[in-house]
């Protein structure tokens, strides 16, 4: 959530392009054609791989209130899950980043890759395999080669965050 004044956003989406708006950021383009492409890439982000990836397979893994009410029931949600997920990240793999691309948008990173990439890692704490999706992965190391990542996704004991 953020608050700036007595205007507050609760979307994590928004909250991004808020910001970068705000300051101008060349990570959110002018450029209505290019705008558009970084915001169909946050909402595909949003409606696939979070649903099915996150809400899907990561956090019934992580998160106590994500647990289903029987054993048989929490494996036919992971299952579904990791069934989606694999759709999904071969869809990113293929079509969305490509052998030749650098970033969801293309050569530069946009706001969509700043958006996607935490969901996209969020399989490391389940322990998945990206080997079938060499191109998640490029996109996935480059995006964690980032000066603050290590310091975005650890806790203050310098311990992954879960």
């Amino acid at each position: 959530m953020i608050e700036d004044g007595d205007f507050r956003l609760t979307e994590s989406s928004a909250i991004l392009k808020y910001l970068a708006e705000k300051i101008g950021s060349p990570a959110y383009p002018k450029d209505l054609k290019a705008r558009a492409k970084v915001n169909e890439m946050m909402d595909w982000v949003n409606t696939q791989v979070c649903r099915e990836f996150a809400y899907g397979l990561v956090y019934p893994q992580i998160f106590p209130n994500h647990k289903r009410r029987s054993d048989e029931a929490h494996a036919a949600t992971l299952a579904w899950g990791k069934e989606r997920a694999q759709g999904w990240l071969k869809v990113l793999d293929e079509n969305l980043l490509g052998p030749k691309k650098k970033y969801l948008c293309g050569d530069q990173m946009t706001i969509a890759d700043y958006f996607g990439a935490p969901f996209v890692g969020l399989g490391e704490i389940v322990r998945a395999d990206y080997s079938a999706y060499p191109n998640v992965s490029r996109w996935l190391e480059r995006m964690k080669a980032l000066k603050n990542w290590a310091r975005c996704t650890k806790s203050s004991t310098g311990s992954p965050r879960r």
